[in-house]
């Protein structure tokens, strides 16, 4: 039976652009692009984990938002339930600690990456909506 993984993505929205990071070259799913993010711990709440992962991967702040998508997507590895949150960042640039890089896309160029399989409905959702 495969193990069930919480996690939470952040699309980090300024001056119109989002934020994409790519996974580095150890990491499970290499070289692919994401919504940075993290495990949910037992005891936090879905925004409280994305504060924390935000603020050790990439030594930031953000101020968390609404829901934009959450998905369920079976890998190898396991059953990843993936919830994505509107984020702005409060104050510090993110800083490169744990992905290989990170890019600032207009919502219309999310499409040209290689994006995990899991993050691709939160992309899409997000490229169809007019908030952006």
């Amino acid at each position: 039976m495969k193990k069930n993984i919480y996690v939470v993505g952040a699309v980090i929205i300024n001056d119109n652009k989002v934020l994409c990071a790519q996974r580095g070259a150890t990491k499970t799913l290499a070289y692919k692009w994401e919504f940075p993010g993290g495990k949910i711990e037992n005891s936090e709440t879905p925004k409280d984990a994305l504060k924390r992962e935000i603020a050790e991967e990439m030594q930031c702040n953000i101020k968390v938002g609404s829901q934009l998508d959450h998905k369920v997507y079976e890998y190898e590895f396991g059953i990843v339930h993936l919830t994505t949150f509107y984020c702005t960042l409060i104050g510090s640039e993110p800083v490169l600690t744990e992905h290989k890089t990170i890019k600032w896309l207009p919502k219309q160029e999310l499409h040209m990456l290689d994006w995990a399989p899991a993050d691709i409905p939160a992309v899409e959702k997000l490229v169809n909506e007019s908030v952006i």
